[in-house]
This record gives structure tokens, C-alpha cells and sequence, in this order.
């Protein structure tokens, strides 16, 4: 997997994680704003089959995006992750706890789709919808993903400029890989193993997300014993649109990893 890695100096592993159909650097900002944190070093991941990964990647899995980053990565990184990218960082504090220092969640739950008694989620037409339209209409189908992340932002129309302006920099990832990726969204539930979290962690949705209801996001921090902040002007994309107050979120989080 291709890793880029800011602030070379630092001796405070973080890794950042992307989300789905994205690539590593739409969260430029996010890794600026981290390295500017004394003695951070980011890691900044392009998932498999996403952006500089995606020679001789055919698939998607988050298990094996972890065992996978578990040895390219330091050990005792805080390891944080924007959307499908917060499955990933969540099932590394769960399954890999000694490895894994603290964990930020951005505007991701620890189950994605509504099923049963779980409302916190979208509805699974929604996802299945996307999977069927990717194969008839790719770019519309991910231009109409990127409208759903920047709707109901206190900056959608800048935040969706930004999103249309980069999601290609590094190349498309296949339709195969992005059903993946939503089958992984579907199926993925790790509601009832957060309470198994042992590092400290904080949960960070927008308040006008129209993916991840800040409702999940609330139950899912109590349950996990982490902290809870709300950007209530930002949608689904907060790392675009409201930069400051969630890297002063993630510098708290430092924080309350190294004590300093």
C-alpha cells in the first residue's frame, strides 16, 4: 500500500485513513493541520485498490487492510479514519488493541446500514443502489456520492468544488474494488465489540451528515468510553469545511494518548 508520510522529525505516529472512493490525498488538509501538532509524524494511507495502491490490487477487505497496515505502520500510532476509512482504524483498535494507541473517528459508525433494532444508519437501498449504478453509470454514480457527502454543509458548495476537484488526482479505482468497499459497508457491524476499545478514543461527526447520523456516533462513544464532539455546521467531509475544530479534536486526542 502506498503510505506518504509528513513530518519526517516526529516520534508520534498517526495514521490517517481515507474513505470510500477517495485516496490518500483528499485529507491533505487534515495532515497539515496534524504535523503542525509537536512531534507528529502522519501517515497518510491509499487504501487497496485506491489511488498510488491500486497496481496489482484487485480486491478490498477491511480485515486485511489492517494485518496489512498493522506492519507498514509504527506500532502505538493513533490511528484515525474518515468514513470507510473509520471501519478500518475501529477493527485495528479492536483486534490489534496493543499496536493501536488511540483512535479518531470522522464522521464514521461502527455500523453504517440500518438493520434490525439499528436505525443510526442509511437504509441499504442506499448503498446497494450506488453498487448497481456503478456499473452502468461510474462517474455519475461517484458524482452523486461526492453531492451526498457535501449536502447540508455550512460550506456544501465549496466542500463539493473540493471533493470534484481531487477524486481522480490519483487515478479510478475500479468498480470491482468500490463494491467491495460498499459490500464492506453493508456487512461490517462492530456495535457490540466497542465496549472490548481500551485506548482512548473521540468521535467526531458533523451534525448535518447525510451518510453517518451523529446519533450512531453519540451511542457508539458512549458505549467505547470515548469522548464526543459534534460539528454541527458540517456535513459528511469536516476535514474540507470545518478544518480547525477538528484538528483541535484530534490534537485533545494526542493528547490524552502521550499526556503532554
Amino acid at each position: 500500500m502506498h503510505i506518504d508520510v509528513y513530518g519526517q522529525g516526529g516520534d508520534i505516529p498517526v495514521v490517517l485513513i481515507h474513505g470510500w472512493a477517495m485516496h490518500g490525498g483528499v485529507m491533505t488538509p487534515l495532515a497539515e493541520a496534524l504535523v503542525r501538532i509537536p512531534r507528529v509524524r502522519v501517515h497518510v494511507v491509499d487504501l487497496p485498490g485506491h489511488g498510488h495502491s491500486r497496481a496489482g490490487e484487485e480486491g478490498f477487505d477491511i480485515a486485511d487492510c489492517v494485518e496489512r497496515l498493522s506492519k507498514l505502520v509504527p506500532p502505538q500510532s493513533i490511528w484515525i479514519g474518515w468514513s470507510l476509512g473509520g471501519l478500518v482504524a475501529l477493527r485495528a483498535s479492536l483486534t490489534l488493541s496493543a499496536q493501536v494507541a488511540g483512535l479518531g473517528m470522522v464522521c464514521a459508525s461502527p455500523c453504517f446500514v440500518q438493520h434490525g433494532a439499528w436505525v443510526h444508519g442509511v437504509p441499504l437501498s442506499v448503498l446497494q443502489q450506488f453498487g448497481s449504478d456503478l456499473a452502468v453509470d461510474y462517474r455519475g454514480t461517484i458524482e452523486r456520492f461526492l453531492a451526498l457527502e457535501a449536502q447540508g454543509d455550512d460550506n456544501a458548495q465549496a466542500c463539493l468544488r473540493e471533493l470534484r476537484a481531487h477524486v481522480f488526482d490519483r487515478g479510478e479505482p475500479s468498480a470491482a474494488v468500490l463494491e467491495m468497499g460498499l459490500y464492506a459497508l453493508e456487512h461490517s457491524d462492530y456495535s457490540e465489540q466497542l465496549s472490548h476499545l481500551t485506548c482512548p478514543s473521540v468521535w467526531v461527526p458533523g451534525g448535518r451528515d447525510r451518510l453517518v447520523p451523529w446519533q450512531a456516533m453519540e451511542w457508539a462513544a458512549e458505549r467505547a468510553r470515548g469522548r464526543y464532539h459534534l460539528i454541527e455546521g458540517a456535513a459528511h467531509a469536516p476535514f474540507l469545511t470545518h478544518l480547525a475544530e477538528l484538528a483541535v479534536q484530534m490534537k485533545i486526542l494526542v493528547r490524552e494518548v502521550h499526556g503532554e
